[in-house]
């Protein structure tokens, strides 16, 4: 009986125990869940562009995450790198959850179209969204005063208005999302706190940090590419993910006043290297620093007629250098030169346009160099040689010693072996007419004809 007994308890010992280790097996072999966290802090340029869609389509392409996260803190930005990233969105296979954090963050402008566009959209308290009228109609007109209320918007401007009503309507009625409150948003500039937001379903849901944000989406059900995919989030660890060296390469280029300096460095290295060539440094740096501006500038959104302001001013201020003509060709250079720097970059979106300041003291600077310093080695070319053999023949020497035919005379203060034709007596003044090796071919006549010429 106890034997048995004994059996029966040693058998249930094994099978716990065999139990227990298969449990730590699996979860030893059981692959940990990582949800790539992305960010958004600042305005949405090309580089913003370039890392986002770089992650969103790595993340896609190894399929190991349940979803993407985004986290959103932005004034606004171009249209061009909003509408690549949202198509970046709109094609991912993995849902995409964008959260306006942290508190006091923004998703204004563009960042309201992205927030529509994100499969789940969410954002923390004291966060605010909305303001999403295209800057050039919302902005101040050209003279510098804000658009009066009553003035009747341009074709353009109509065009552009309803170009991105019917984006961001159209990004709604994807999402189920408030299509009427979208329309607001761009139309009339309308915003919402985060509060506000959810009650008139225009966000998904509220959550404080990505953390929070991952508690808040258990098990729900989303509808990916018309199709409803059921999310399992349990353990699942946040990887959040920075740009690299890369993007931050390209954030720091497509500054447009970077791209601006790198681009006049590159104009002035070339022009110096064309003037006076020599080692190359000034030509090597030039070239790398003018594609890297250009490449910047093709990022951006470039006003080609600004560009050709710009070249023709340096182009004036060159001619200037060259060729003075009391400062018109300069003064018109100059002028050229600050309109093309104004009108560069075509948009008003303030963080992407280069500081009138910038402008106005690099053009300053622009005119200085050419027409000075440039001015200066234009003209060193086209100086008498002061050395070498070219200085030598023509110049007057002082005979030494008497000879027939061949005798030594005195140059700049240098004894020489020389030659002439006709018999010489010392402290003659000859001309050089040649040079035959080391000895000097002289001329008595010459000479005197020299003399006389300097004499009249």
């Amino acid at each position: 009986m106890y034997r048995t007994l004994i059996r029966i308890i040693l058998l249930g010992c094994l099978l716990l125990n065999i139990l227990v280790v298969r449990a730590e097996v699996e979860t030893a072999t059981k692959p940990v869940v990582t949800i790539p966290v992305l960010s958004i802090d600042g305005a949405i340029g090309p580089a913003v562009s370039d890392y986002l869609l770089r992650e969103i389509s790595t993340i896609n392409l190894l399929n190991q995450s349940p979803i993407i996260i985004i986290t959103i803190d932005t004034p606004g930005g171009l249209s061009s790198s909003l509408r690549e990233i949202n198509q970046s969105i709109l094609s991912s296979n993995i849902p995409i959850v964008c959260l306006v954090y942290p508190q006091g963050a923004r998703a204004a402008s563009a960042g309201t179209y992205l927030l529509y566009a994100c499969h789940v959209a969410a954002m923390a308290t004291a966060t605010t969204l909305g303001a999403a009228t295209p800057v050039m109609i919302a902005g101040p007109t050209a003279g510098g005063k804000e658009q009066q209320p009553n003035a009747k918007p341009s074709a353009m401007e109509k065009k552009i208005l309803n170009d991105s009503i019917a984006y961001i309507r159209s990004l709604a009625q994807l999402r189920q999302r408030n299509e009427e409150w979208a329309e607001l948003a761009v139309s009339q500039a309308a915003t919402l706190t985060a509060a506000e937001a959810l009650d008139k379903n225009v966000i998904d849901l509220m959550a404080q940090s990505p953390e929070h944000l991952l508690s808040a989406l258990a098990n729900p059900t989303l509808k990916i590419n018309q199709n409803k995919a059921a999310l399992s989030l349990a353990d699942a660890q946040l990887d959040y993910r920075d740009p690299d060296w890369r993007s931050q390469f390209i954030a720091t280029i497509t500054n447009p006043n970077i791209a601006y300096i790198l681009m006049l460095v590159g104009v002035y290295g070339l022009l110096l290297e064309f003037y006076s060539p020599g080692v190359g440094i000034a030509g090597i740096t030039g070239a790398i620093s003018l594609f890297i501006g250009l490449y910047a500038f093709q990022m951006l959104p470039l006003n080609y007629a600004g560009f050709g302001l710009l070249l023709l001013g340096l182009t004036l201020m060159v001619v200037e250098s060259m060729a003075p003509s009391f400062g018109v060709f300069g003064i018109g250079g100059l002028i050229a030169f600050i309109l093309g720097s104004i009108f560069l970059i075509d948009t008003q979106i303030q963080q992407f346009q280069i500081a009138i300041e910038l402008i106005l003291a690099i053009a300053l600077v622009s005119g200085l160099f050419i027409v000075l310093l440039l001015g200066m080695l234009w003209r060193s070319r086209h100086k008498a040689v002061v050395s070498g053999t070219e200085e030598i023949i023509g110049a007057l020497a002082q005979v030494t010693d008497e000879f027939n035919q061949q005798g030594y005379v005195l140059l700049n203060g240098e004894r020489w072996a020389a030659c002439c034709d006709e018999p010489l007596q010392p402290g003659q003044t000859v001309v050089v007419t040649a040079i035959d090796g080391l000895c000097l071919q002289v001329s008595q006549r010459m000479a005197s004809n020299n003399k006389m010429s300097a004499g009249d």
